[in-house]
């Protein structure tokens, strides 16, 4: 056995060797390596390579087997697994191959030509598309792009980075470099970022169909549905039988309200596209939006009857609230999460569905490890950090002190309009919204990214060190007064596309909590109302849902309770800095004494009480929340006090919230 320090260079002449075709000398080398082979994943599929090469195919999937086990994410090992089965003839196991290695990395040519000569035997015309389309992309690309690509695919994202910022050095202008920064930016969650980027592309080259419509899928992204919703429109006008410019058109039209015709759409590329699991997961959210559950749930029941592992359908019935899932869709549930083939993201929506399920039955163990587990999985998955919630509300507090209000606190936009609904989610936001939004006067609309998308822009581009204080919120004492008001009036210009004629409207993006003091400078005269429920309730209730992005605190409950903790200390801090600028509504009095606390609230908005506020269940509105179908019901108490079922499980979050946090919400027995 060669010792380690030599494998690097036995493994490297091996591959020299294979690359000149000779297969048999490249194998003699490996075979150097001893028992080491057996522990290199690189080794091995050099060797399987070879053995394909020689003819050799059950030999190479072998050795293949080997290095999957060692690596399950060894992409070019499934291609290579691919190959070696379609010299078989064995078709079914070759595309399974070629369809693991472009999941991982779509930027695999050889995989998608394999793909879409199968798909064209097969007479399968949705997936044929969609394997040339990916293979006519690829060829048009620079190899340097490429390897961008390949990299972005397999989450290499520094290296990445610095390949496209160094082919853009010299090509500055190159629009599909330009698109794959954007990419990249995208999926560091940089969306700003990708936003400028691409909306440069498309300056550069007005015409770059492929560069419109990314850019289009940012700005949905961002929420500015009514940018997207116009190139939308101007793609399928120049293409109107092009599937995936009709479905971004289903999505603006759905984002920009007109929810009846995005069904439509949607119904539209189910029908010739019967298929394509997404289109049937869309369409029962947009069912689920304007209220028709029963076909939303029937949508979802046909995906999941259509592609029995696809675990987001069962999270969707779960998530309607109210579906009660039945014996054997219980079974389902516990088999398919269970099984290996099934992938970590699908096994998350399982076990979430499953906790739900569980719960409803009474078998409040099980569902707690059907929650702990997912909530485990999609950690890992996302790569979770825990967010530095805790600097956050320091700098917060340190700058928007009572000082900086009598300075500036008066100087924006007079404009009175929005209703803020702030606080944690899972707290009673959405049936406020709805009891408001159920007033002649007021307009209910999203949870707005207008506010977070000005906190980034006065946070500057430039990323800041964790311990380094940013720029925002210390720029708010050191701006010129005249931005406040422009602030706000492009808060209320830039928000009028989700309004009705109504001259108030509501904006229920809880995380603005965070930015009460920004809102104050440029929005002097909104109402801004925190909606509170109990820390035990509210952060058990997160724990358990699934939210489609962001909330990461909510994996976990020391995490859950921690963000409360902080949440609750800020919240203190604007009582104490702007006495009276925000209204408190515990979920628990709403429930209780429903009709005080809506004058209450009504009052708090200089707007005369209206009965339709009581009776806001029969107030017809989309709504894209998770509690949609509980807010289109009357107040019922049972909701309050579910977290007692799991109390044997909750000590990380009762010692993660502490003692004073739990004394100012005493628990009845």
């Amino acid at each position: 056995m060669q010792d380690a320090e030599h494998s690097p260079s036995i493994i490297q002449n091996a591959m020299s060797l294979a690359t000149s075709s000779k297969y048999e000398q490249a194998i003699k080398q490996l075979e150097e390596l001893g028992s080491a082979l057996d522990n290199s994943a690189e080794a091995l599929y050099i060797k399987a390579v070879c053995l394909r090469k020689l003819k050799q195919e059950p030999a190479c999937i072998d050795e293949l087997k080997k290095v999957l086990q060692l690596d399950p994410a060894y992409v070019r090992a499934h291609q290579e697994m691919g190959h070696a089965y379609l010299a078989l003839a064995c078709l079914n196991d070759a595309e399974n191959s070629y369809a693991k290695a472009v999941k991982m990395d779509a930027a695999l040519i050889a995989s998608w030509r394999a793909l879409a000569s199968l798909h064209e035997k097969a007479g399968r015309k949705t997936e044929l598309e969609h394997a040339r389309h990916q293979v006519l992309q690829l060829e048009q690309l620079h190899p340097a792009l490429q390897a961008v690509k390949s990299n972005l695919n397999r989450g290499n994202l520094d290296a990445a980075d610095q390949i496209c910022r160094d082919y853009l050095q010299k090509n500055k202008k190159d629009v599909e470099g330009m698109r794959l920064l954007a990419a990249i930016a995208m999926q560091a969650k940089v969306f700003d970022d990708a936003e400028f980027i691409l909306e440069s592309a498309v300056a550069f080259e007005p015409n770059h169909i492929g560069a419109r419509f990314d850019y289009s899928n940012v700005l949905i992204k961002r929420q500015k549905f009514g940018a997207a919703h116009q190139i939308a429109q101007q793609l399928n006008t120049l293409k109107p039988n092009e599937m995936q410019f009709k479905a971004l058109l289903a999505s603006t039209t759905t984002g920009v309200g007109d929810t009846d015709r995005g069904i439509a759409l949607y119904q539209e590329l189910i029908a010739d596209y019967p298929d394509t699991e997404q289109y049937h997961l869309l369409l029962g959210h947009a069912e689920k939006t304007v209220g028709n559950l029963a076909a939303a749930i029937e949508s979802y029941q046909k995906l999941y009857r259509q592609k029995p592992d696809f675990g987001d359908a069962f999270w969707s019935l779960a998530n309607t609230k109210t579906y009660k899932f039945t014996d054997a869709e219980v079974a389902h549930m516990q088999d398919y999460r269970g099984r290996p083939q099934t992938s970590d993201i699908d096994k998350v929506h399982f076990n979430f569905a499953l906790g739900k399920a569980l719960e409803d039955r009474k078998d409040f163990d099980g569902a707690f490890q059907a929650y702990e587990q997912g909530n485990f999985l999609n950690k890992n998955i996302l790569n979770y950090r825990a967010p530095e919630i805790a600097k956050r509300i320091d700098w917060q507090i340190e700058r928007c002190n009572s000082n900086l209000f009598e300075q500036r606190g008066d100087i924006g936009c007079a404009d009175n309009a929005p209703i803020f609904v702030v606080g944690l989610p899972r707290s009673g936001s959405t049936l406020l919204e709805q009891i408001l939004a159920s007033h002649s006067q007021v307009d209910g609309t999203l949870e707005l990214p207008n506010i977070p998308s000005l906190v980034r822009r006065l946070q500057g581009r430039d990323s800041f060190k964790i311990d380094e204080e940013p720029q925002y919120p210390k720029i708010l004492g050191e701006l010129d007064v005249t931005y406040l008001s422009k602030f706000g009036q492009q808060y209320i210009d830039e928000t009028n596309v989700f309004r009705e004629s109504a001259p108030y409207f509501i904006d229920k993006m809880p995380n603005n909590f965070l930015h009460i003091g920004l809102i104050k400078l440029i929005l002097p005269n909104a109402k801004i109302i925190d909606a509170r429920r109990h820390p035990m309730a509210c952060c058990f209730s997160n724990f358990k849902q699934l939210f489609a992005e962001g909330q990461e605190f909510t994996y976990g409950l020391a995490e859950v309770g921690e963000y409360y903790q902080h949440y609750l200390r800020l919240m203190d801090h604007w009582d104490a800095v702007l006495p009276g600028f925000v209204l408190r509504v515990q979920h628990e009095d709403v429930v209780d004494d429903l009709e005080s606390q809506v004058r209450r609230i009504l009052d708090f908005c200089d707007l005369p009480f209206e009965e339709s506020c009581l009776e806001f269940y029969k107030t017809e509105r989309n709504i894209r929340t998770p509690s949609s179908e509980q807010v289109r019901q009357p107040i019922y108490k049972t909701g309050l006090e579910q977290w007692r079922n799991f109390e044997p499980h909750l000590q990380p979050l009762i010692e993660a919230l502490g003692a004073e946090v739990l004394s100012r919400y005493p628990i009845p027995k």
